[in-house]
């Protein structure tokens, strides 16, 4: 019998829910004392059942497996095909062009897929490499992939944990979880407590979990989970169950790829059988078959593809984006949903003070993270600290009672560090618990510096914070005596308190002076800011001397701070310009609903009432079914688990979103390999969220997913571009050869000329279209849906009427050079150039669906221009230099021959632009005669 079912028989729950248990239940269980711990002979016994501490990986692939697997792709069969094709036709530089193409996107595949397996290795990396436990009696440091359940961990501050556990006891325990619960501030723990079965993650406050680290006080806990038990063994079990899918343009083109290439091949069947009964030498048709069809099979759309995301991730390198998988452009570019973390994404994931009452005032307190400037406004004016002595007071002990330091680039500040950098923002932090950190930023905002402070006063004594007692004090000695100075929650301050420090000095609190101060705590919570409150006396020399709790009674109130971890200063446009495109921003956090509501209010992600918000137990009481018809409505997700998190991210892929997920935490990394893309804070985010991710935000702002989305609808509608252009020219070339045959006619070019045009129009021509510019109002456009099909729009109806617009032109000029002029060889070189030009007139109509070349601006893709020029030097000089005239066929064309192959080529490329100047002329014109000037 297994241990976790033992443990369900003997105890009743579950091995992952000690929390639900007493201490000493997990002590009599796993057969150990916390003084003496395990003896070395059984941990070595319990090694051998157990296992090694640390995660499981699922057997690897063989690289070169993986390698081959690459080819298995039907296109890429077909490519292969064609490849030998060529090089039997002796056209070697179209083969080694084709088989580079293949042999690229098998490299970047395998590249993403090992990049993909490197989640497990960062998982491994949250490990700590020592332990400090109690065996045989004594304290001892193991190697961290040693630990065994039962064993004993001896936890200090800055410790980095190894395994799960149950504390058995604690003194001013404070943990740091946010890699794995989300919450921004580190947990007080409490060994004496019991939690119910469904209590949430961030709620065990009597548990420690591998991968998180000890910011404050000391404990011991007994191991319960190692390994794969633990929750960190639990989220690397879901990042290998969550399959990667395709992308929606990967899907696409893997199904347009099969279906022209089967109808590619039908017809040159068709145009080979066609010759062949006609009495065409079986060879030439044979070989003009075979080059149709490397022609008009798109073997260039992958590279093009391939190239135009590449172009992509550089220009979103530039905003502040790192792209690690490809198709994750696009896949950004159409989605409808960004899930997003609070901590460190939405918010700062620094604390901050935002409101003080004190002197039966309540002050606004602006700036925003570490940085040393803002404004005390009440009643939205700016006051001067330095003459409100109620307020001077309140940041003073702040700043006294207070064990955290504020440091600019890893240096204390001090008066004289002050002086040297001229008392500049850049590089600060701080070093200890975030809301002392506060404390010490705002009373920096009004010039008191603890450094200061201390020259007059000297640190004597302090009574630390316990979590029964919720408050702290700090004993110094100074001019005016000794006086200790107190911080902790409102409610037992109040209590303490018998006076009350106001503009008329110290004053008796009154029952009204008392209910004043709990209506301002009050109103502060509601905001869901995190409320202390700051108290001081005067202390006998008696008493100073044997400092205890006893103290700290009479206490003169100075006055309440209200803190919070604020949003991001650009993240509010950022989610109105999401909203404008039809992007929904869902925030889903391990941090109370309070607060996550009032930070999604101030964001406009949270509107009303219409908005609705669930926590993680109110996630647990519904099913898939009951989540999936909710889903929709739902912008705040609360004290979630990573289970939630992939909960939520499934049921909106249910409902047809394109869901993104951005996240810094372990806790993430699940749902963003489960997500169609996952993005990934490159400042906070842990190596194990990086890694399962599919784009990096250097700079941890909520703004550059924007910026992504616009280049990922950008990229994709250029990929329609070169869509609609390959195909069109596709389908001219074949219908070319196609009519020709059933009309009876000869062949209209030969196989050594098919290839030649797939060679000049089929590369920098549609290479430049990956890279045109975005048009003006691509953010102003809802996404697109889930499952619209790369020709929509009518997208289809204009490569069809484009593609045999292209084949019949070329026709009409080859039988007008063949039973005309009645020559052969001018009639194939004029159907030649004509496909040649109505290709490259065309590629200028495709940079845009809704406007005209001209309106585009025919300059405004230079790279295109220059393409374009290229293509059309290389086919002047096929046609006059006699060494290519003579491999090609072709003979000189004369002025008037040029004029026939130009007009035919770019009729409606001229149309276009008589249509755009003379009904511009007009504009202006009619304009002028109103007297409207623009």
């Amino acid at each position: 019998m297994d241990r976790e079912t033992q443990v369900s028989e003997v105890l009743g729950v579950n091995m992952e829910k000690w929390y639900a248990r007493s201490a000493d239940d997990a002590l009599v269980f796993w057969e150990t004392h916390p003084n003496e711990g395990l003896s070395n002979k059984e941990a070595a016994v319990r090694l051998e059942k157990f296992g090694f501490n640390e995660l499981e990986e699922k057997q690897k692939t063989v690289w070169w497996k993986r390698f081959l697997a690459q080819f298995q792709d039907f296109m890429v069969l077909v490519l292969l095909g064609a490849t030998l094709i060529s090089a039997f036709l002796g056209e070697y530089v179209d083969a080694v062009t084709i088989l580079a193409i293949v042999l690229i996107n098998a490299v970047l595949g395998f590249i993403q897929e090992y990049r993909a397996e490197q989640s497990m290795e960062a998982l491994k990396k949250l490990a700590a490499p020592t332990a400090r436990v109690v065996r045989n009696g004594t304290v001892q440091h193991i190697p961290a992939r040693e630990l065994v359940p039962g064993d004993i961990l001896s936890l200090e501050a800055g410790d980095k944990l190894a395994a799960d556990g149950r504390l058995v006891s604690t003194h001013s325990l404070e943990i740091e979880e946010a890699a794995l619960t989300g919450e921004s501030l580190p947990v007080r723990k409490e060994s004496d407590k019991q939690f119910q079965e469904d209590s949430p993650l961030g709620d065990r406050k009597n548990m420690v979990f591998s991968g998180t680290s000890v910011t404050r006080g000391r404990g011991l806990a007994v191991v319960c989970a190692t390994g794969m038990a633990t929750e960190v063994g639990h989220i690397a079990k879901m990042i290998q169950s969550s399959e990667t899918e395709e992308t929606p343009l990967q899907r696409r083109l893997e199904q347009l790829g099969r279906l022209l290439v089967w109808g590619c091949l039908g017809i040159c069947l068709v145009v080979v059988i066609t010759g062949l009964i006609k009495g065409e030498p079986i060879l030439l048709m044979l070989m003009a078959g075979i080059s149709l069809a490397v022609a008009a099979i798109p073997e260039g759309l992958p590279a093009i593809v391939t190239v135009a995301l590449a172009l992509g991730v550089q220009r979103m390198i530039k905003r502040n984006a790192i792209v690690r998988k490809l198709p994750a452009v696009e896949t950004l570019g159409c989605t409808t949903v960004i899930c997003s973390d609070k901590t460190g994404t939405l918010t700062q994931n620094v604390m901050t003070v935002r409101s003080i009452y004190s002197g039966n005032s309540l002050f606004d307190v602006t700036g925003a993270g570490y940085e040393i400037k803002g404004q005390f406004l009440l009643n939205q004016k700016d006051v001067d600290s330095k003459k409100d002595k109620c307020l001077q007071k309140t940041l003073m002990i702040g700043a006294l009672c207070n064990n955290s330091v504020l440091k600019q680039n890893n240096v204390s500040i001090t008066g004289i560090w002050r002086r040297l950098t001229g008392g500049g923002n850049n590089g600060m932090s701080v070093e200890g618990d975030p809301t002392e950190g506060a404390l010490i930023v705002a009373a920096a905002k009004a010039g008191i510096w603890k450094s200061d402070l201390e020259k007059n006063e000297n640190r004597i004594a302090e009574i630390p914070f316990e979590s029964e007692r919720r408050r702290m004090s700090i004993l110094y000695h100074g001019p005016e005596g000794d006086i200790l100075y107190t911080k902790g929650a409102p409610d037992t301050i109040l209590d303490l308190c018998r006076y009350q420090y106001t503009s008329r000095g110290e004053t008796p609190l009154t029952p009204d002076g008392a209910a004043a101060i709990a209506a301002a705590s009050d109103q502060m919570a509601s905001q869901a800011l995190r409320v202390l409150a700051v108290a001081y006396r005067r202390v006998a020399k008696a008493e100073a001397a044997q400092i205890s709790e006893e103290v700290e009674r009479e206490l003169v109130f100075a006055g309440l701070v209200g803190m919070i971890d604020p949003p991001r200063e650009e993240v509010k446009t950022a989610i109105m310009t999401c909203r404008q495109a039809g992007i929904k921003a869902v925030m889903i956090t391990g941090d109370h609903k309070n607060t996550a509501i009032a930070i999604a209010r101030e964001l406009t992600i949270y509107k009303d009432e219409s908005n609705k918000s669930l926590t993680g137990k109110e996630l647990d009481a519904l099913d898939d079914s009951q989540l999936a018809r909710i889903v929709n409505e739902v912008t705040v997700y609360a004290r979630v688990s990573p289970a939630h998190k992939l909960r939520i991210v499934r049921a909106l892929k249910r409902n047809g979103h394109i869901v993104a997920m951005t996240g810094d935490g372990v806790n993430d990394a699940p749902a963003i390999k489960e997500a169609d893309i996952g993005v990934s804070m490159g400042i906070t985010g842990t190596d194990v969220t990086k890694e399962a991710s599919s784009m990096i935000l250097m700079d941890d702002n909520f703004a550059t997913i924007v910026a992504a989305v616009e280049e990922g609808r950008g990229i994709y509608e250029n990929i329609r571009k070169f869509i609609r252009y390959l195909l069109a020219c596709n389908i001219g070339e074949v219908l070319t050869m196609f009519i020709a045959a059933v009309a009876g006619m000869p062949l209209p070019l030969i196989p050594v000329q098919i290839l030649w045009v797939n060679l000049v129009t089929d590369g920098l021509p549609a290479m430049a279209l990956g890279i045109d510019p975005r048009e003006r109002d691509i953010m102003n456009r809802p996404p697109r849906h889930p499952g619209e099909s790369v020709f929509s729009r009518g997208l289809s109806r204009k490569i069809i009427s484009r593609g045999t617009q292209i084949g019949l032109s070329t026709v009409a000029v080859f039988a007008f050079g063949y039973y005309i002029q009645n020559d052969i060889a001018l009639a194939r070189t004029m159907a030649f150039c004509t496909l040649v030009f109505s290709q490259m007139f065309h590629v200028f109509d495709c940079r845009s669906e809704m406007m005209t070349i001209f309106e585009v601006g025919l300059f405004s893709n230079k790279f295109l221009v220059a393409a374009v020029t290229c293509s059309t030097i290389m086919q002047i000089a096929v046609v006059y230099t006699p060494f290519l005239s003579g491999i090609f066929e072709t003979v000189p064309m004369s002025l008037y021959d040029w004029a026939i192959v130009l007009t035919v080529s770019g009729w409606t490329f001229i149309l276009g632009a008589i249509k755009h100047f003379v009904f511009r002329r007009r504009s202006v014109v009619r304009r002028a005669a109103i007297g409207y000037n623009k």
